[in-house]
């Protein structure tokens, strides 16, 4: 059996604090929703931890595939990425089942974990204390479809197989210490950093949307933003994966997954919005073409993810490097 080396014992440790460190908010989150409905067989709104769900499930997923991941290492060698990423998920869409079994008291009726969170997807927390809790109970009944969840899994799921793909990489690079994938596990940390960002900022403003279809300039931008950002998280991770391979490979089929993971996100929303997507200005670049609900801004952002997606990779492609021949 081959000795784990110090630095590998180091790395594992430290990779265990980090994302316990990263984890402590959600699990102290968890401990109190799960502490409330025990007791009372419900939690009121103002003892909730809005988004308990989908953080306390992802960081339970990370913290116990990050845990294992020498075991995944040891027994599925050159398959250990797919086979953690898989086990990852799993845990994490059981943990958000049972996390989602939670029901809310807002004072005057009993609704679901996951009514609410579709609430306070439409908008902003702000926006949401002004309104009446009656109306809000009501909305809730008469809007609410579980489909939503697809959009919110894409993105917990993303979450999770991305940072794993980090703690992959990493665990890889100092075992075999060989640097030439470096630079994109540098890009897929910078990236994923950006994109959870984004996320836990979303979770305290939903991007201040008003609950209205026609957006003000701000949410535009910011939507704009994180939907670029969602598809270059997607990409530079399957960049990273490809880096050794040729230009097709390399580049071009990440910029192809990045614009694809975009246009899955728009997707989402088209669920979670009965068929509409958000209008981020007035003209015929906002307006929708034809019968389909895309405006031409909606594919320019589509398209934008792929292109910074390829510009990324490009400026930080492999360069073997050349062999000196001895005279």
């Amino acid at each position: 059996m081959k000795k784990i080396s110090l630095s590998n014992k180091s790395y594992y440790f430290l990779s265990l604090i980090i994302i316990t460190l990263l984890s402590y908010y959600p699990f102290v989150m968890g401990y109190r929703l799960l502490s409330d409905f025990y007791e009372n067989r419900y939690v009121e709104v103002a003892n909730y931890p809005k988004y308990v769900i989908p953080y306390t499930p992802i960081a339970i997923a990370l913290f116990l595939a990050v845990a294992l991941l020498p075991l995944f290492i040891k027994f599925f060698k050159k398959h250990a990425l797919l086979i953690v990423s898989i086990f990852a998920t799993a845990v994490f869409l059981w943990t958000e089942t049972l996390f989602e079994k939670v029901v809310i008291f807002d004072g005057f009726k009993v609704t679901d974990v996951g009514s609410w969170q579709a609430y306070m997807c439409y908008v902003t927390p702000q926006a949401m204390i002004r309104i009446n809790p009656i109306s809000v109970g009501d909305y809730l009944i008469a809007q609410y479809s579980s489909t939503f969840k697809l959009h919110f899994y894409l993105i917990a799921i993303v979450m999770v197989i991305t940072v794993l793909g980090i703690a992959y990489g990493f665990n890889r690079l100092i075992n075999t210490n060989k640097y030439e994938n470096l630079k994109p596990l540098i890009i897929q940390t910078i990236s994923v950093a950006i994109f959870i960002g984004l996320c836990i900022f979303a979770c305290f403003t939903a991007f201040y949307r008003t609950g209205e279809l026609n957006l003000t300039a701000l949410s535009s931008g910011l939507m704009s933003v994180f939907f670029i950002v969602f598809g270059i998280t997607v990409g530079a991770y399957a960049g990273g994966l490809l880096y050794l391979r040729k230009f097709w490979f390399s580049r071009m089929l990440p910029s192809l997954i990045a614009c694809v993971t975009t246009y899955f996100m728009y997707l989402g929303e088209l669920v979670l919005m009965n068929g509409v997507l958000f209008k981020y200005g007035k003209g015929f670049l906002f307006n929708p073409i034809g019968a389909s609900p895309f405006a031409l801004i909606d594919l320019f952002v589509i398209l934008l993810a792929g292109l910074l997606t390829y510009a990324i990779l490009f400026i930080f492609r492999y360069k073997p490097k050349k062999e000196v021949l001895a005279i």
